[in-house]
């Protein structure tokens, strides 16, 4: 850890940088895999570190007097740590406070989340997963890696058995859909196949039924406790080969929007009915 006095001599944003670093450090510490040791972890040095770094930055005065407030709260919780959650969220502010004042931009990835369920080597822990066997989703042609990311999170979250993309989705590898997916591609089982040609129609074994927008609002469609939700394009919606497969079998499902824009980013809008179909499925009742 850069003694304080060279701390000090740094450039300003620099210096900003270095304390963001070291306490975005201390917080990944403090995380479940070694949250049982509490506060134990840091030394008596690294506390007065802790304190003394935000002295030196309520001093500050480009700072506002809001973010000087925060300093001294945070200064007030290390001198006088009571448990690790304090201790890391005091951590977490400073950081992101400074990440803003250099002019970082926060993406998901950059959060350290310690609440998920990972093993010895921080991988989510597919054991851990409740799944709803029969519940699947097919993604059609969704382009962004994003999109592809966080349909896969969610996917995990509400017990997605399966999700099957067709051939020109996002590739789930992209560097920016993984980071989106938080470690989920991994765990959740995913095939590319078009389900959708002619040749395949017919031998789909289960209920379908398509996301779209202008149909039957989630409150009165028939959920089914197995069965496959069909979620579409960005740009297009669901391909009209697709919403004709889910027009012979269960039909199709929409979200009821109330403002100027009438509808919703794909990943939003499958986390919304995907939540919506596990409650069916937990409480047993269909249709």
């Amino acid at each position: 850890m850069i003694p304080l006095y060279k701390l000090e001599k740094l450039p300003r944003t620099q210096k900003l940088r270095k304390i963001a670093k070291i306490f975005g450090m201390a917080e990944s510490r403090l995380s479940l895999s070694e949250q049982k040791k509490g506060l134990k972890i840091f030394t008596d040095s690294e506390i007065s570190f802790f304190t003394d770094a935000v002295k030196l930055l309520s001093n500050d005065a480009l700072f506002s007097d809001d973010a000087r407030i925060l300093f001294n709260e945070a200064s007030l919780i290390f001198n006088n740590a009571t448990s690790p959650e304090i201790v890391r969220r005091a951590l977490n502010n400073v950081k992101h406070l400074l990440h803003t004042e250099t002019g970082r931009e926060q993406a998901d990835w950059d959060f350290d989340e310690c609440f998920d369920r990972r093993d010895s080597d921080g991988m989510l822990n597919p054991k851990e997963r409740q799944i709803f066997t029969g519940m699947r989703v097919y993604l059609e042609d969704i382009r962004s890696p994003f999109n592809i990311g966080a349909i896969f999170r969610t996917a995990e979250s509400f017990g997605v058995e399966k999700l099957i993309l067709s051939p020109f989705c996002a590739d789930p590898h992209h560097r920016r859909a993984q980071r989106t997916a938080m470690g989920c591609i991994d765990i959740v089982p995913w095939e590319r196949q078009n389900l959708f040609s002619a040749e395949e129609i017919p031998k789909l074994p289960y209920p379908v039924f398509a996301l779209e927008t202008g149909s039957i609002p989630l409150g009165e469609f028939p959920f089914p406790q197995q069965g496959l939700l069909i979620a579409g394009s960005e740009e297009l919606g669901v391909s009209p080969r697709a919403l004709a497969a889910a027009d012979a079998s269960l039909g199709r499902v929409s979200i009821p929007c109330y403002g100027a824009k009438a509808s919703l980013n794909v990943s939003v809008a499958f986390g919304i009915a995907v939540n919506f179909w596990a409650q069916v499925i937990v409480s047993g009742k269909q249709g």
